[in-house]
């Protein structure tokens, strides 16, 4: 098991200046952006290349305003773009995210913007916070009859308890993008295409990751999920590539 790194407790010396931030104050930092951020997350992403912090004579990671700006960037590329780590790699040597737009932090959003929000940072973990049928309805400004049709057709399950239907937020953000859909006739029905592809590429990512996702070891699962997010992301940019491919025989 990898060793954790103990939080250096002096203060500001030559060693480490006082804008400089450790490994931990970033995750804190970056929390309620990114609730699933966490040392490990950062510090594979520095495996990977995409992150170089100075260390200090005694080995600890410091990170400057660029550094976090740069994380910040990667992390949103992931969540919003799903874009996996070789094509961020091409991006960060092209220039587009150090000191750029990426760092400036996001806007609130508008409650009266009809165009579809940001999709919020999502985890293979968990589902997040629950929301009521209620909820959902006045969130997404989804027509029930919807919802109750993509429970139907097994898109999204939903969960009782005691008595109330309670969706989970990646249910609740399926519903935003299908209600999106829904504008242009595409209903419950259609989605069962989606929906077998979807259970057939998480049944291969399982295939491909088991070994390491049934290990004992709390490190190796670690790991095992934070790849089995990065293939995901690496899967839906192919489908998107895909996709585009196809469109222009369409239009072509």
């Amino acid at each position: 098991m990898a060793a954790v790194e103990q939080e250096p407790t002096t203060g500001p010396t030559e060693d480490r200046p006082a804008k400089a931030m450790t490994i931990g104050a970033v995750c804190k930092a970056l929390a309620q952006e990114f609730p699933d951020i966490s040392i490990s997350k950062i510090r594979y992403l520095e495996d990977q290349k995409l992150l170089e912090p100075r260390r200090t004579a005694g080995g600890y990671r410091l990170y400057a305003h660029t550094d976090v700006a740069r994380l910040r960037t990667i992390l949103r590329m992931q969540r919003d773009e799903f874009l996996p780590l070789r094509v961020i790699r091409q991006e960060l040597a092209s220039g587009r995210l150090d000191g750029g737009e990426a760092s400036v932090p996001s806007p609130a959003p508008d409650p009266n913007d009809p165009r579809p929000r940001r999709r919020p940072s999502m985890s293979v973990t968990g589902g997040g916070a629950l929301y009521t049928l209620d909820d959902v309805v006045e969130d997404t400004r989804a027509d029930p009859a919807l919802i109750a049709e993509l429970e139907d057709y097994g898109v999204i399950k939903g969960e009782q308890r005691a008595g109330t239907k309670y969706f989970d937020e990646t249910e609740r953000e399926i519903i935003r993008a299908v209600t999106e859909l829904a504008r242009y006739g595409v209903g419950g029905r259609n989605l069962r295409a989606f929906r077998t592809s979807a259970d057939r590429e998480a049944a291969l990512l399982q295939q491909i990751l088991a070994p390491a996702l049934r290990s004992r070891n709390v490190e190796r699962r670690k790991e095992a999920v934070e790849a089995l997010e990065n293939l995901a992301a690496v899967t839906t940019h192919l489908k998107h590539l895909l996709l585009i491919r196809d469109l222009r025989k369409i239009v072509g």
